[in-house]
């Protein structure tokens, strides 16, 4: 999608400015995958108009494949607005009828899906229209040992999709059939029991090989089978939370493919994350190799 947000930072209502800037969940993963020297690619779909064409660039300028992304003759490009406030940023959607709500299954058939060694997904997805259900669904219905890559997918609950009130039952589902899951503690709390934690999220989401359970600016913590590692977040003045998870998500799987242990791939995470946090939009700037691998020793702090 293309997202709009005050500059400076500010109330939307008496925001004078706006900045034109990149969204979407999977984007953001890819970007900060190539920003982390992985080859990725990002399907998708956007219209044949100005916001589309921005937005195409911009990915394909982080280094991100785009070769599978479509043009919508008919549907329009996706869009958000961000409305930061004192306690959150409130985050406003145009997205109904998009170019990418239009996606289905066969998008799986296309050759990157089959070459890849990792596919991620997110619950934002199955959230748009019935046929890009269809497309998660499709997915995650084959067992792994039947399909040569493994499948992430990160809850990324957004409230605002829902209005049907089947969040909680379907994105439970589609993330227990899932080989690697993210989901953050406040999510997981508003979605299966305000009373949760991390151990609680892992009996209820047996399923997947690997679960990371995200406690906001605190800590990770990433179960794999009954072990349990956790991993402190490093501390860092937020400008903007939006977009935290995504390059969260990045940095850890990042780390997983180039075979980093799981308390540095988690610590990659909190990096990664680090950069969105410090910048108005979703991609901020990562620091440099060095700086990165310090900050992943086991005495790495920000």
């Amino acid at each position: 999608m293309a997202a709009l947000a005050p500059t400076p930072p500010g109330p939307l209502e008496t925001a004078t400015d706006l900045r034109l800037a990149v969204a979407g969940a999977e984007s953001n993963v890819a970007m900060y995958l190539a920003d982390l020297g992985r080859p990725v690619s990002w399907l998708s779909a956007l219209g044949d108009d100005a916001l589309g064409r921005h937005v195409l660039a911009a990915v394909a300028a982080a280094g991100v494949d785009v070769g599978g992304v479509r043009t919508d003759p008919v549907r329009p490009t996706g869009l958000l607005v961000k409305d930061p406030g004192r306690e959150r940023t409130r985050v406003h959607y145009y997205r109904s009828g998009s170019a990418a709500s239009a996606l289905g299954p066969e998008l799986l058939d296309d050759k990157r899906v089959r070459s890849a060694a990792l596919v991620h997904l997110s619950g934002i997805t199955p959230a748009l229209s019935p046929t890009c259900r269809e497309l998660v669904e499709r997915a995650l219905a084959t067992p792994a040992d039947e399909r040569p890559y493994a499948i992430a997918f990160d809850v990324n609950h957004r409230p605002a999709l829902w209005p049907d009130g089947t969040a909680a039952t379907v994105l439970r589902d589609l993330a227990d059939r899932a080989d690697l899951v993210l989901v953050g503690l406040d999510e997981a709390q508003g979605l299966w029991g305000a009373g949760l934690q991390p151990a609680d999220v892992r009996r209820l989401l047996a399923g997947p090989r690997v679960l990371v359970v995200k406690d906001g600016g605190r800590a990770a913590h990433a179960f794999v089978g009954r072990s349990v590692r956790t991993v402190p977040a490093l501390p860092v003045e937020v400008v903007e939370p939006v977009g935290a998870g995504d390059a969260f998500a990045a940095g850890f799987l990042a780390g997983l493919l180039r075979g980093e242990s799981m308390p540095r791939a988690l610590r990659l995470g909190h990096v990664t994350a680090a950069s969105a946090l410090r910048v108005t939009g979703d991609h901020g700037p990562l620091p440099d190799p060095a700086e990165i691998e310090r900050l992943l020793g086991p005495d790495g702090r920000a």
